[in-house]
């Protein structure tokens, strides 16, 4: 990863050139994400009063869920974007997920808890609907404003699978910016959801019977419980420490092999701490036979000039010995 020359764009420590700003597309998501949840909230707040369905109010739940959800991204990104300091000389990358994990768990809480709880007891104690009319077409608006959030959503998701050479689904489930998979697979819930308490609420009214708008709510609390649990568990392990996939890895050994007093790689540890920051450890092999004081120097200064990447917020390196294998 040698300095790129003038007027030619730098590459990063993946071996990727940097694509379109990536922090103002995960505040566009988030911003688009927000304003449809909230309008669409308020919206099946107000059908579920006046029809009394099931599964209208577990869809009110769920977007109210959505919304506040959005609220945490939002001080994630802002949290996470603090320049580093003396207290957090790597930044504050992590707040990230610490934010995102609260959204994850309010989905959990909020979205799945009321929507099962309330099919349950509709279940026990049922209550007929009405005016389905207004139900159906607040779900169809409904439909299309998570339409359109969740297209914003799966664009950002594209373009860094591209960039990855990934899967859309797998890179959603790999990548280090929690907020793209947060709305991703909130707005995918949302959709499937509006389907489920329409179907529901249709059969509520075929029959006569508030059970199947019942088991609709439990099922779209099912599928809240389900996304929230993934979103947890991928949070908890990029708090926990999660490593760069083998693809990019790879990618940094041979960014590293290209610095001319760069011999051998003989350990390379990348770990995420935060949404696309890594921290760079190695052990590398230098050319030449140079004196402590020198080969201090170059080790301090490729640190820097690693640490230039817009990927890396720090790197430490250290001499390999004589016997380890090179990577």
């Amino acid at each position: 990863m040698a300095d790129a020359p003038d007027g030619e764009s730098p590459v990063d420590i993946t071996g990727q050139p940097p694509g379109p700003d990536t922090h103002a597309e995960s505040a566009l998501t988030v911003a688009v994400a927000f304003g449809a949840n909230l309008l669409i909230a308020i919206a099946k707040t107000g059908a579920a009063v006046v029809t009394a369905s099931a599964s209208m109010l577990a869809e009110a739940a769920h977007s109210w869920a959505d919304t506040g959800n959005e609220v945490f991204l939002i001080i994630a990104q802002r949290r996470a974007a603090k320049a580093a300091d003396a207290d957090h000389p790597f930044g504050y990358g992590r707040e990230v997920y610490v934010w995102s994990l609260f959204a994850a768990i309010g989905l959990f809480a909020v979205g799945a808890g009321v929507s099962i709880t309330h099919g349950i007891s509709e279940l026990a104690d049922p209550e007929p609907a009405s005016d389905f009319g207004v139900a159906y077409a607040v779900l169809a608006v409904a439909f299309v404003l998570e339409a359109i959030s969740f297209r914003q959503a799966t664009r950002q998701a594209r373009q860094g699978a591209a960039t990855q050479h990934q899967d859309l689904l797998d890179h959603v489930l790999a990548t280090s910016d929690p907020t793209v998979r947060a709305v991703f697979f909130e707005d995918a819930a949302a959709l499937v959801g509006v389907v489920v308490a329409a179907a529901g609420i249709g059969l509520h009214q075929v029959t006569g019977s508030p059970v199947p708008d019942a088991v609709g709510s439990i099922l779209v609390g099912i599928l809240l419980g389900v996304v929230a649990v993934v979103l947890i568990d991928r949070n908890r392990r990029f708090l926990v420490g999660q490593v760069v996939d083998p693809q990019v890895r790879a990618a940094a050994v041979r960014s590293l092999l290209s610095f001319t007093e760069v011999e051998r790689v003989t350990m390379l540890r990348l770990e995420f701490v935060g949404a696309r920051q890594v921290y760079l450890t190695g052990a590398v092999d230098l050319a030449g036979n140079m004196t402590e004081t020198d080969t201090a120097r170059v080790l301090a200064s490729l640190e820097r000039r690693l640490a230039r990447s817009p990927a890396v917020v720090g790197a430490t390196l250290t001499l390999s010995l004589p016997e380890d294998p090179a990577q």
